[in-house]
């Protein structure tokens, strides 16, 4: 389970989880180097340019902002090159222009790269990069949208909000939705 997910699998956490002794470069490479590997300079060059890490590669996570303490993670969880990636909030404490390239680059990472990238997000606005989105409320599904736009996003949140009360009863895949008109 070990190697699984330390060669085919990368975390972006909503804490970030960087090591404050080691610099926004050691902890990007961190997973390749536990797992014995050399790492794809090339590769840790286009993340480093994509998401505006190179003048701040030899600071320690203390030395960085929110912001670049996100992006820092990002490419710590994509160095690798994993299969999947699992992020929880990954433009959560980004500006709205940095969000959008971090989530072009989560994109194209999927189209260019064959990559798969699970992301947990409240922002219709970042769901809308996805292929598709998945709606859960208490635990179940409750909606599935697919190409979705900021618009249907939305939607799909507000239609939770109305979502009957009793839908965790039922069994699972039979939820109603009532859209509120």
């Amino acid at each position: 389970m070990t190697r699984l997910r330390r060669d085919r699998v990368g975390f972006v956490f909503q804490q970030f989880n960087l090591l404050p002794m080691f610099t926004a470069e050691q902890n990007i490479v961190l997973p390749v180097e536990l797992a014995g590997g050399t790492v794809d300079q090339g590769w840790f060059d286009t993340l480093v340019e994509t998401l505006g890490l190179a003048g701040r590669l030899t600071h320690r996570p203390g030395e960085l902002s929110g912001g670049q303490q996100q992006r820092v993670a990002i490419a710590r969880a994509l160095i690798a090159q994993p299969d999947v990636v699992f992020a929880d909030e990954p433009t959560g404490n980004l500006d709205s222009r940095s969000g959008a390239e971090v989530l072009s680059f989560l994109r194209r990472s999927v189209r260019e790269l064959g990559r798969t990238i699970i992301m947990v997000t409240h922002d219709p606005s970042a769901a809308a990069y996805a292929d598709r989105v998945v709606l859960i409320a208490d635990g179940r599904i409750a909606g599935d949208i697919s190409d979705p736009t900021p618009e249907s996003a939305m939607a799909g949140l507000d239609a939770l909000r109305t979502l009957e009360p009793d839908v965790a009863t039922r069994p699972s895949g039979t939820g109603t939705l009532r859209t509120g008109a």
